[in-house]
């Protein structure tokens, strides 16, 4: 993944409302959920939603696909482990402590 890529995925997950929807949606996994539905869950109205779920979706952390006269949401699982990945072995250069927490060994 590129640096430009990850800073962009950094920017789109650091407002509440952005994060709360990717939240949901990785709970919703492979089906995802229409935008309204992500809009009730996290309690924005649905302008409010609409641009968040763009600034999401470009910055590679959502996909969508229009069904009929909904748009369909999901979280980008593959984006978001080379995201994981990246800031793993890239910026924490692979860190035992780091790796620890991250793997939940930690919690045992």
């Amino acid at each position: 993944m590129e640096e430009s890529q990850v800073l962009g995925m950094l920017s789109a997950l650091s407002e509440q409302t952005r994060l709360r929807m990717l939240r949901f949606l990785v709970t919703r996994g492979p089906d995802g959920a229409p935008a309204g539905e992500v809009a009730a869950a996290v309690g924005a109205s649905s302008s409010r939603s609409s641009f968040h779920l763009s600034a999401l979706e470009r910055a590679g952390v959502l996909t969508s696909e229009k069904r009929s006269r909904q748009v369909i949401y999901r979280a980008n699982f593959p984006a978001l482990g080379a995201f994981l990945a990246f800031l793993l072995e890239d910026c924490c250069a692979g860190h035992p402590e780091v790796r620890e927490c991250c793997t939940g060994a930690a919690r045992s």
